[in-house]
């Protein structure tokens, strides 16, 4: 069992940097993904930023170069830097990992850019 637990949300300016985290708890083995996804009002949800277990990172084309998504020397806890932020930021957003082909999902954290 994995537990998920998201962090670091608020209110930020336009122009701006939040910094979320992903607490991840329980048994670790066998994760080989992790994910941050984002849903706004009325949209769907979808997928911000991922990370393989040998480093490899994707990105969704409306945060590149603004967004990283990294995690700590033991994956214990998963980031996602959000920099230059955008109204269009304004979503709640989720953390994701993937292990033995099951998915946990964290309660989400609120991320509202004001112009």
């Amino acid at each position: 069992q994995v537990q998920l637990v998201e962090s670091g949300g608020g209110l930020v300016q336009a122009g701006g940097s939040l910094r979320l985290s992903c607490a991840v708890s329980g048994s670790a083995f066998g994760i080989n993904a992790r994910a941050w996804y984002r849903q706004a009002p009325g949209k769907q949800r979808e997928l911000v930023a991922s990370i393989s277990a040998d480093g490899r990172t994707n990105y969704v084309d409306s945060v590149k170069g603004r967004f990283t998504i990294s995690r700590d020397s033991a994956k214990s806890t998963l980031y996602l830097q959000m920099n230059s932020v955008k109204p269009e930021d304004t979503a709640v957003y989720y953390c994701k990992v993937v292990r033995l082909s099951h998915d946990y999902w964290g309660q989400g954290t609120q991320v509202t850019v004001s112009s």
